[in-house]
């Protein structure tokens, strides 16, 4: 695969700072969340959309420092997701998992390696498939900020190279020293967050960004994407449109493979390569979690667990209530009651 190496020893023009954070005050936040949907909307100037793939009920924590031109955050998570993700415009984000993850990451299909950093940039949906106990240190950084540190160093980022990327394959001491630093500044106890000023948090966010070029500094962007990989990607994400689509069905494997054109034995390989999981696994996960989406709001429309099962193609609800019970960790009728307050 083509690497391309992302730092030379070449300035670059300042230009005026602008942060996509501006309109949110800066400082630590920490949000703990119950509910997929709840939690990935914690995250600050994020368009997300989370699937509880993993069984059993869900807990999300989020510690959040937002600098006036970083968002520097530690998330964790219980079960297994299928996330849908969007940073916010004109940034980078960089994703570090923490060193005790043991089961890999799935970015846009692809396997992420245990010593690589994951990068995305701003304004373009990508998709994450986490394992069960999760945890991941991110850092999104507005474009110019980054700019403007890198010319000061003398630095010259390949903003092309960087922008095609999804994971840098990086020095393991520099991927340490900054997993050292993400960790003192986001520890799994509470920070103390009294006593910072704003002349400590324009301290902090220099800190990030020298974290950050040192990164790239030994880093080399690996910007091939296997054509299987990006057309089984595709197919997932066609069967899932297909899904979403026609709610109230439930849609069948020989069906997606008609719609798709596709065999069984490929539908299953595209499913187990991006996903991790069998198309019936994935299939049923989409519906009962549409399902749970839509309990959560349907007291308020008057509409009752049966209701919501039809919609979603569920026709038998004690096997309903059954599945549910095992993704969730909760009986529909728990979701429906705790939603109607």
């Amino acid at each position: 695969m083509p690497a391309h190496p992302l730092v030379a020893d070449l300035p670059l023009p300042a230009a005026p700072l602008w942060g996509a954070l501006a309109a949110t005050p800066s400082g630590l936040h920490q949000a703990v969340a119950q509910d997929v949907d709840e939690h990935a909307h914690n995250l600050t100037a994020w368009h997300q959309q989370y699937d509880q793939l993993g069984a059993g009920c869900f807990v999300g924590r989020l510690t959040e420092w937002r600098l006036p031109h970083i968002q520097v955050f530690r998330e964790q998570t219980s079960q297994a997701l299928r996330q849908s993700c969007e940073v916010w415009a004109d940034s980078f984000w960089f994703g570090v998992p923490d060193p005790a993850a043991t089961l890999p990451t799935r970015i846009n299909g692809r396997l992420h390696g245990s010593h690589d950093v994951m990068v995305r940039p701003g304004g373009e949906r990508f998709d994450l498939v986490t394992p069960d106990r999760h945890s991941l240190f991110g850092v999104v950084v507005q474009r110019q900020a980054l700019q403007d540190a890198a010319a000061r160093q003398g630095c010259h980022v390949d903003w092309d190279a960087l922008h095609q990327a999804e994971v840098l394959r990086v020095q393991e001491g520099a991927r340490h020293a900054c997993l050292n630093a993400l960790d003192g500044l986001l520890p799994l106890s509470e920070p103390h967050a009294t006593g910072w000023h704003g002349a400590d948090l324009v301290a902090m966010e220099g800190a990030v960004l020298s974290l950050l070029l040192d990164l790239l500094d030994t880093s080399e962007a690996d910007t091939a994407v296997r054509q299987s990989v990006a057309r089984r990607q595709k197919v997932v994400a066609h069967a899932r449109e297909y899904v979403l689509a026609h709610p109230d069905q439930a849609v069948t494997v020989p069906e997606l493979c008609e719609r798709l054109h596709v065999s069984r034995r490929t539908l299953q390989y595209c499913f187990e390569e991006v996903m991790g999981l069998s198309p019936i696994q994935y299939l049923r996960a989409i519906r009962l979690n549409g399902a749970r989406r839509h309990l959560r709001e349907a007291a308020r429309h008057g509409q009752g667990v049966q209701d919501v099962a039809a919609r979603w193609g569920f026709w038998h609800l004690s096997q309903f209530a059954l599945d549910y019970r095992k993704l969730f960790g909760e009986s529909p009728s728990d979701t429906l009651t705790r939603g109607a307050h």
